[in-house]
């Protein structure tokens, strides 16, 4: 871990820590835990409050439109709502909130009318939004057995029966597809290995490469953008109800993209077949609008299904080249996924391919 990241730990551990253990509070916890490290995501706990700084180049007023989403009214049982707004580690060491969605951590943890007070060296050249969240109990990635596809399904057909409570962003789920593909073609210049991934990706219509919007009958539902086991926690920890999680990707959009996942993994050979089922019986029993309610829902779900396969294939790639090793057996059947993708028609349901 470099100087620039051991710092951003550090900050985050700390801004944790102290909504976590307010002054003159005993403190019996842990020292801070790194959950995860990534370029769009630096994420650190602390007793039960989980600390995130979003990606350096976040826009910063769609964020701030989809943690406010996160806390509405209207969505509640179905996002963890967050314990602050989007903050900001100025260069000066200071966190300050730049939107009007409640008030800076430091001066509500401390109750000093002068506001927030320096929490150290600033955790990163800029400065990267910061958001403060109640710990949940995660997905159990050694118990497959128990992974909750009917709940997310459930939770999925809320969310998409829920009219947007505020004007939002787009759903970046085509946006991240094609950052995929972009961080792939610069980690892997010129190396072969990539064709089969920008065959399918060609393959795709316009709006799945995010290069126009997504056909107006299917572009205006409230989407997570993001969809996986790993968006799901229980709370409160341990054994809470479900929630979803991450709203970094949530907007208007097309809801079958929130599918397209599962729906991938499936045609893949990566989701058992009866998973499968639980998680689309379970979406349309819940009155989720984005298949049929009966009847063929591959019309629908083709080409987001398609898109999630390059995206998951072209992030393996790149991930393989950044740790200089081939791909492991998974990874592969998703490349290889790709290869057929590119041979496959265009679905007409959803439009062709350009």
């Amino acid at each position: 871990m470099t100087t620039t990241q051991t710092s951003l730990v550090h900050e985050l551990g700390v801004l944790a820590h102290r909504l976590a253990h307010p002054s003159g509070t005993p403190c019996v916890c842990e020292p801070p835990q790194l959950l995860a490290d990534r370029a769009d995501g630096t994420v650190v706990r602390s007793g039960a409050v989980v600390a995130k700084a979003h990606a350096a180049d976040a826009d910063r007023e769609a964020l701030a439109a989809r943690i406010a989403l996160a806390a509405a009214p209207e969505l509640t049982g179905i996002l963890l709502p967050p314990l602050t707004g989007p903050e900001r580690l100025e260069p000066d060491g200071a966190l300050r909130s730049p939107e009007p969605f409640g008030e800076p951590v430091d001066a509500a943890l401390s109750g000093d009318p002068r506001g927030p007070r320096p929490v150290g060296r600033p955790a990163a050249p800029g400065d990267r939004p910061v958001t403060l969240w109640p710990l949940g109990t995660p997905v159990d990635p050694a118990d497959p057995g128990a992974a909750p596809w009917a709940e997310a399904a459930g939770l999925l057909a809320r969310l998409h029966r829920t009219n947007p409570p505020l004007p939002l962003p787009p759903m970046r789920g085509p946006a991240k597809a094609a950052r995929a593909v972009a961080r792939m073609c610069a980690a892997r210049p010129g190396d072969p290995a990539v064709l089969p991934v920008l065959a399918g990706w060609r393959a795709l219509p316009a709006w799945a490469r995010d290069e126009a919007p997504p056909p107006a009958r299917r572009g205006r539902f409230l989407c997570h953008g993001d969809l996986h086991l790993g968006q799901l926690v229980r709370h409160p920890a341990p054994d809470g109800p479900w929630l979803l999680i991450d709203v970094d990707d949530a907007g208007a959009g097309d809801p079958a993209w929130d599918l397209a996942r599962p729906a991938a993994w499936y045609a893949a050979g990566l989701l058992a077949p009866e998973d499968w089922s639980v998680f689309l019986n379970a979406y349309r029993c819940a009155g989720g609008p984005a298949v049929p309610a009966v009847g063929d829902p591959w019309p629908v779900l083709d080409v987001p299904a398609r898109a999630l396969t390059v995206q998951t294939a072209a992030v393996a790639l790149a991930k393989c080249a950044a740790e200089q090793r081939e791909p492991d057996a998974h990874e592969q059947l998703m490349i290889a996924s790709c290869a057929r993708i590119a041979t496959l028609p265009p679905d007409l349901a959803t439009g062709t391919a350009s």
